[in-house]
């Protein structure tokens, strides 16, 4: 059985680089400032989809190992171990397709959303008028 790669990032830590581009914050800021504020808020919303990420990708994680556990070649499948395999399986379907529609969803919010430019208090950089110069005019 061919063992998956590890050198990808999960889901979950691209939408946390995702946020923090948007909001300019470390994760752990925002998901503060968003359980401070009494109303529900678009950063309330994204930290919970994160968090809920977080949890699908522990659990995927968790039943992977405990069904490699189940399955070794040395070991001999009957019928207690064959139903906690499909119990495995189970697990390991349901929780990749949460993460796969919070990964999905949650793109798609972050996609249509920009960072808003910071003000600039500077004055604006146009052309510089030009002085007036002494002009010399000629008479007859």
């Amino acid at each position: 059985m061919p063992q998956p790669d590890t050198t990808a990032q999960p889901v979950s830590q691209l939408v946390a680089q995702r946020i923090e581009a948007l909001y300019g914050q470390p994760l752990a800021e925002l998901e503060t400032l968003a359980d401070t504020t009494p109303e529900t808020t678009l950063l309330a919303a994204l930290t919970g989809a994160h968090t809920d990420l977080v949890l699908a990708e522990r659990t995927i994680a968790f039943q992977l190992h405990r069904l490699r556990e189940l399955v070794t070649p040395e070991g001999e499948i009957g019928r207690f171990a064959a139903g906690h395999i499909l119990d495995c399986a189970r697990r390991i379907a349901e929780s990749v397709a949460t993460r796969d529609a919070y990964a999905t969803s949650t793109s798609a919010v972050l996609g249509g959303l920009r960072r808003a430019p910071t003000p600039d208090t500077s004055p604006p950089a146009g052309p510089v008028p030009a002085t007036p110069t002494a002009t010399t005019s000629r008479t007859r």
